[in-house]
């Protein structure tokens, strides 16, 4: 059964000395203090990960797919990497790096990986600009934050972006970063178990509240992490919604449960009680299996979640390819 992963992270094996070439720090620097493995940190020398080699070596990841029975990775950069609080120009050419790199890998293994890239979201028109590179150059979509440097996604100076995505066809994964309330709650990781599922919340709303998609219907958005902790607030948001129109329904009237056909969630809620309730919820055909390889955080076993339920094939299919297929806008047959 073909199997996708939608949620992976992946960065070049060397990156540029930003720090140098733009004359200010806050940059991620790689140090290779030990073969197969690197620290991430930023250009200040402060460690934010420790990463190994299949963070960089598409052969590495290959080799560790098919031992789990995955065919096809979608490879998008870490979040950390997007630098929406860089000059728009330095983050174009950043933005250029990392794209550049997917797409040689999509080139070089087409059956084996698909590529999203990231985009200076800080400015609108440069966005545009390559998104459209990203599509000439064989990605097939982009990966953006919950927010742009605190600002929601319903905000109108991302309108222009979302129409070309939804015009060029490109699919758009929505991934948490600059979780709110992060320097409160540094203590026990909370950032990543509490701040990133709200985010996903507050990025959903925000698109659903805000009339994005209303405004582009054919637009096709999958969220990370299984939709964050909107499914399991929907009824409160739905409630909200009822009992205070005033505050909530201002500039689109429509129920947002009425949503939940309009856009992906991926599978990466590491219980098997949850996947029920999002499947049911949202239906088969908009989850997709989503592991947030290579990192700890993630689903460990690829696909085992999914493999695991009491579904019939025909299901099971759906998430662990079909689904990712529709999102994507691609033929099974390119990968068989």
């Amino acid at each position: 059964m073909l199997t996708i992963d939608i949620h992976t992270h992946i960065l070049p094996e060397h990156i540029p000395d930003w720090k140098k070439r733009f004359g200010y720090g806050g940059f991620i620097a790689l140090d290779h203090h030990k073969p197969c493995c690197a620290r991430m940190l930023l250009d200040t020398g402060k460690f934010f990960r420790e990463i190994e080699d299949n963070c960089w070596s598409p052969e590495k990841r290959m080799q560790e797919c098919d031992h789990h029975h995955v065919q096809v990775q979608v490879l998008s950069t870490v979040p950390v990497m997007f630098s929406y609080w860089a000059k728009p120009a330095d983050c174009l050419e950043l933005s250029k790096f990392l794209n550049d790199h997917i797409a040689g890998i999509v080139t070089r293994y087409p059956k084996r990986f698909i590529g999203l890239g990231t985009l200076p979201m800080q400015s609108p028109e440069l966005a545009v600009k390559e998104l459209e590179r990203c599509k000439a150059s064989g990605l097939s979509g982009i990966q953006i934050g919950t927010n742009i440097n605190q600002v929601n996604l319903n905000d109108p100076s991302f309108s222009e972006v979302f129409a070309a995505c939804e015009e060029l066809g490109m699919a758009v994964f929505i991934h948490p970063w600059e979780m709110m309330g992060e320097k409160e709650m540094q203590k026990y990781w909370l950032p990543w178990l509490v701040g990133m599922p709200a985010e996903t919340t507050r990025a959903i709303c925000s698109l659903i509240f805000g009339g994005v998609f209303s405004q582009f219907p054919q637009l096709r958005v999958a969220f990370a992490h299984g939709g964050g902790s909107f499914p399991a607030t929907l009824g409160r948001i739905e409630h909200g919604f009822h009992c205070r129109p005033d505050l909530v329904a201002i500039d689109n009237p429509l129920n947002p449960r009425t949503y939940t056909d309009k856009f992906w969630i991926d599978s990466l809620v590491h219980d098997p009680y949850m996947l029920d309730f999002v499947v049911n919820m949202f239906g088969a055909e908009r989850v997709a299996l989503g592991t947030d390889y290579p990192f700890p955080l993630g689903e460990l076993e690829p696909g085992s979640l999914i493999r695991s339920m009491p579904y019939e094939e025909a299901k099971k299919e759906l998430l662990l390819s079909g689904s990712a297929l529709k999102w994507l806008g691609l033929d099974k047959q390119r990968f068989l």
